[in-house]
């Protein structure tokens, strides 16, 4: 039986994704690596970067967390004042709903928040994200 280099290259992939339910050593990852003739320069260079990658993607993890909490705080906070005012505007003045004005202008500051921490993909995130990561 004879293979093309499409088939080979489906056939090693599948090998490669059943061996991965296990680990490999970094010896194992050498010579992997050489067997397909990966120089050690390009595999330190590739190991150093996706290292690097795992790194950061970490970091924007920790720090989307972080963000989070802080709007999941501010959403409370949100909740139990005007939650508050409105009941003390249907205590005292029940004829004029005056309490609508501070939900609305903090629920507009609050949707802007929600903006900011939930889009991530915007050039005021990575400004964020630079400014907390040199913090850490």
């Amino acid at each position: 039986m004879t293979y093309d280099s499409e088939d080979v290259q489906q056939i090693l992939q599948r090998a490669l994704t059943r061996k991965q339910e296990g680990e490999f050593s970094r010896e194992q990852l050498v010579e992997m690596a050489s067997e397909l003739g990966i120089s050690s320069n390009i595999l330190e260079t590739t190991e150093q970067k996706w290292s690097d990658q795992q790194e950061e993607e970490g970091s924007r993890r920790t720090f989307n967390t972080f963000r989070r909490r802080d709007f999941w705080a501010h959403f409370v906070s949100f909740l139990a004042v005007n939650l508050f005012l409105i009941l003390l505007n249907l205590i005292t003045s029940p004829s004029y709903f005056w309490a609508i004005f501070p939900v609305l202008g903090w629920g507009l500051g609050l949707f802007f928040h929600w903006w900011s921490v939930y889009q991530t993909k915007t050039e005021d995130y990575e400004i964020a994200f630079q400014k907390w990561r040199a913090q850490i």
